[in-house]
């Protein structure tokens, strides 16, 4: 079985995260590193992609960052669980509908270790409950090396997402998992970043066949954020 690293990640600017994500999908191309798996919570930013950029859809009273992965807007902030799996996909798995699909698995097994039933649903890629969609799913590959991942809206701020006409969605269709009163599990234990993060880790193997490995974050971090050149 394939080894994944974990990289927890303390500073959740999103600018930062981007320009290391890049050199770690280098990296991963050139088998300089193992698969990687970064979790991490953002500062609010929504994200702007391409699809969005052509059809000129306009953000307001939200901070913005023009990204390169599929997909129209999508928000980021506290209370939200980001998984980016830069991940060299083998010959057999190089499908990006496939790709999709899997992480969408991979989110609906964690939850249900966190006793929340979700599912996909046919018409939008992501993870939903309750008839609103909680989770989000966009990627970008070089090489048949993913970059980007998913988003799990755990106890977002007010009603940053929910204002938001995010992925196509009208306004209101996305949500937080404690606005539709999950924050508890049925044994009472609190439902928090750490915990969904934990079962994506015990999920990993099981869904993406992947074994994953903790090192020191710092000495990883230190040596790929900085710019470009």
């Amino acid at each position: 079985m394939e080894e994944i690293k974990v990289l927890k990640l303390e500073n959740g600017d999103y600018e930062e995260v981007f320009i290391l994500m890049k050199n770690l999908q280098k990296k991963r191309i050139e088998n300089k590193i193992t698969d990687t798996m970064i979790i991490v919570e953002h500062e609010e930013i929504v994200t702007v992609g391409p699809k969005a950029r052509r059809e000129k859809v306009l953000v307001s009273n939200y901070p913005t960052f023009q990204t390169d992965r599929g997909g129209g807007i999508t928000w980021h902030g506290p209370g939200q669980l980001v998984i980016y799996p830069i991940i060299k996909w083998k010959p057999e798995e190089q499908s990006v509908r496939k790709i999709i699909s899997r992480l969408e698995d991979w989110s609906i097994s964690s939850l249900r270790l966190c006793g929340i039933e979700a599912y996909k649903n046919d018409k939008m890629q992501g993870i939903w409950v309750d008839g609103y969609k909680i989770g989000s799913i966009g990627l970008s590959f070089l090489k048949w090396v993913s970059r980007h991942g998913l988003s799990i809206n755990i106890d977002t701020p007010g009603m940053r997402v929910e204002e938001l006409e995010g992925c196509g969605l009208d306004a209101g269709i996305h949500t937080s998992l404690k606005k539709l009163g999950y924050d508890r599990d049925l044994s009472g234990r609190k439902l928090d970043l750490d915990r969904f993060g934990g079962a994506f880790i015990d999920t990993c193997q099981e869904v993406l066949d992947r074994n994953p490995i903790f090192e020191d974050n710092n000495v990883l971090r230190s040596n790929d954020v900085a710019p470009e050149k």
